[in-house]
């Protein structure tokens, strides 16, 4: 990964965009998603790694590699349901360093109550909820400001 790459993780069953539960999560598939996000992000200068796993230890893994990495402009999260039991990747993100946001489809705070509880949040920087595919380019342009202003300062 260079300074110019964002790493997109996405969790467990973002694979199944599209097909799953449409009614709360849309019709657009994870692929869409992606095409989405490389574009948007190719206007803001910036290169995309793009990733899904059902695996919770993956999503550590790859957190642990950006952190490794020390080169990334951040990292844009939709843990989904890891958002809500995972301490391992709350640990994992808390040793980064790297700017995080965290983005759900759905308004997570209208759905079930477990879902009201995030520990992605307490080490983001930002969450972005129920803007459905939308929240990607939110996300992106809320790490490409962040990226801008950091820089400022140097």
């Amino acid at each position: 990964m260079t300074p110019s790459t964002v790493l997109i993780l996405n969790g467990p069953n973002l694979n199944l965009l599209g097909t799953r539960q449409p009614e709360i999560y849309g019709r657009e598939t994870l692929d869409d998603i992606r095409a989405l996000c490389t574009d948007h992000a190719a206007r803001l200068g910036f290169d995309v790694d793009f990733r899904q796993t059902n695996h919770e230890g993956t999503l550590v893994d790859w957190v642990q590699e950006a952190r490794a990495a020390g080169s990334c402009a951040g990292i844009i999260l939709n843990a989904a349901a890891y958002t809500h039991t995972s301490v391992a990747l709350l640990d994992a993100l808390s040793a980064c360093e790297t700017p995080v946001v965290e983005v759900h489809l759905s308004n997570i705070h209208k759905r079930e109550p477990f879902r009201h509880h995030s520990y992605v949040s307490k080490v983001a920087v930002g969450m972005i909820c129920g803007f459905g595919s939308h929240g990607y380019v939110l996300a992106l342009d809320a790490l490409a400001r962040l990226v801008a202003s950091r820089k400022e300062k140097e």
